[in-house]
């Protein structure tokens, strides 16, 4: 009989807008937990959702497998699973009840199970482990299968004679290096393999180098590791990637931390690491403007195989940053995308509209950032209230009807703010066009300077202008009425 059959609630062809990327990911956190209870001694499997369409094909795999303890262990390091989309929350649920029927004790931890544990309860869960959730994991196993008291077992969540129990939090884990590597092993990554290829893009595996983030964005919501940042050392990482090039044949790695490189030093010190051990990557990250000018970190990152950065630009307003308690100037944005695009990194922008007053100004400023700086990639949301965040409370009135989107792609304003949802999605097309148009634009000049190292994409790009041109003049004609109406 299987001591623990691990899953998690994310299921890729649930979220259209996230399929069609073919960029998928492997729960890592999931892997995490796993990989410590099988150093300890628990017989471990793994039913992966993530390139499944239904959660009922579990069924097959609990009946096969027998195991005593089910877990919903969601990947804290997804951006995804923090969304709280209700799809996978409902995925979630029909796993539980197809366990409870097998007479699995039932065991979730994730961003949804920690801020709704009453809906998870209601439906099944035995226990929630709220926020980081190995060692808890560990602690609440070892207790149930040796009949011993869970009592005084910090982080979960339970029902105890018709009343919910709710145990006081565990800090997090410090020192990171004393978990065992991810079970990779568990994972079909030919499966993945072949999701990226056929959809043309390199394959890519994600690892995490670090667990929370110190900032206090007021939208941002932290369940899992919170507002501590502990991080891995670069030995330890540079092992990692060592492991995962030998053994999957990988050279591309997506470091899906919140803040990429954040502890002084640590980008130079993982740089000279990779020197010292003569080992070669690509890879693409998260990070903050401001961190990005300290010191040589840009140096020392292109140095190390960085491709592309993703930062949290959100608006070209300084008064919406502001607002956000972002702790970003505008300036830092221009001049960290500057300094990126001169060491041939890419640059990629997270944009976010329908901040609570924000005005037709503000996002005039937005798109007058992109259109000036043309990003590398972009990728434009609404602001979306999350349990835990000062932006939750002040919305949270509004949330009666929806609290969290069905899938990636909602984009609905949940809460009353300058423009309605119609508003915003026309917005959201159009700033994309305008988008467009500017890199275009900025393709057409370089082919005339030096019209010989023209290529078939550039051509491609230049010749979208027919498009972009009369339909973003459309579509902003469009919004000019909406502004109007919301008037």
């Amino acid at each position: 009989m299987l001591d623990i059959l691990f899953s998690h609630s994310y299921y890729y062809p649930l979220d259209l807008k996230q399929w069609k990327n073919q960029t998928p990911y492997p729960p890592l956190g999931t892997i995490y937990a796993a990989s410590l209870m099988r150093e300890k001694g628990f017989a471990v499997d793994l039913f992966d959702t993530n390139l499944r369409d239904n959660p009922y094909d579990i069924e097959k795999e609990i009946i096969k497998k027998k195991p005593k303890f089910l877990v919903l262990y969601d990947d804290g390091f997804n951006y995804l699973t923090k969304m709280c989309l209700t799809t996978m929350r409902e995925a979630a649920f029909e796993m539980m009840r197809i366990g409870k029927s097998h007479d699995c004790t039932i065991i979730v931890n994730s961003s949804d199970a920690t801020d709704h544990y009453p809906k998870y309860l209601y439906n099944g869960a035995d226990y929630i482990i709220q926020g980081e959730g190995e060692l808890v994991l560990l602690e609440l196993i070892s207790a149930l299968k040796n009949n011993q008291p869970i009592e005084g077992i910090k982080s979960i969540v339970y029902i105890k004679d018709e009343n919910t129990v709710t145990n006081s939090k565990r800090e997090v884990l410090k020192n990171l290096d004393e978990l065992p590597m991810p079970a990779w092993d568990l994972i079909d990554i030919d499966s993945y393999k072949k999701v990226w290829h056929d959809g043309g893009k390199e394959f890519t595996l994600n690892l995490a180098t670090t667990r929370g983030c110190p900032f206090k964005c007021n939208w941002c919501a932290k369940p899992i590791y919170g507002n501590r940042y502990n991080t891995h050392s670069p030995e330890y990482i540079v092992k990692h990637i060592q492991y995962l090039q030998k053994n999957y044949d990988v050279e591309r790695f997506w470091m899906c931390d919140d803040i990429f490189g954040l502890t002084p030093g640590w980008v130079q010190n993982f740089n000279q690491e990779l020197k010292n051990t003569n080992t070669k990557l690509k890879y693409y990250i998260q990070s903050r403007v401001d961190l990005l000018l300290k010191e040589d970190t840009i140096d020392a990152l292109a140095e190390s195989g960085l491709q592309e950065v993703w930062v949290g630009a959100e608006s070209g307003s300084q008064s919406i940053l502001d607002a956000m308690d972002k702790g970003t100037k505008v300036e830092e944005i221009y001049n960290a995308t500057t300094l990126l695009k001169e060491k041939n990194i890419r640059v990629a922008f997270f944009i976010q509209f329908g901040y609570l007053g924000e005005t037709k100004d503000d996002i005039s400023k937005t798109i007058k950032m992109i259109k000036e700086l043309v990003p590398d990639d972009l990728g434009i949301s609404v602001s979306y209230p999350l349990p835990g965040t000062k932006f939750y409370d002040k919305v949270k009135d509004d949330l009666r009807f929806k609290a969290n989107w069905t899938d990636s792609d909602d984009l609905a304003m949940m809460f009353k703010s300058t423009y309605n949802s119609k508003y915003y999605k026309k917005l959201h097309r159009y700033v994309h066009k305008e988008y467009r148009k500017s890199q275009g634009l900025r393709f057409l000049k370089a082919t005339l300077k030096s019209p010989s190292k023209i290529s078939t994409n550039t051509l491609k790009r230049i010749s979208y202008l027919l498009y972009y041109f009369p339909s973003a003049y459309m579509d902003a004609q469009v919004l000019k009425r909406m502004e109007h109406i919301n008037e």
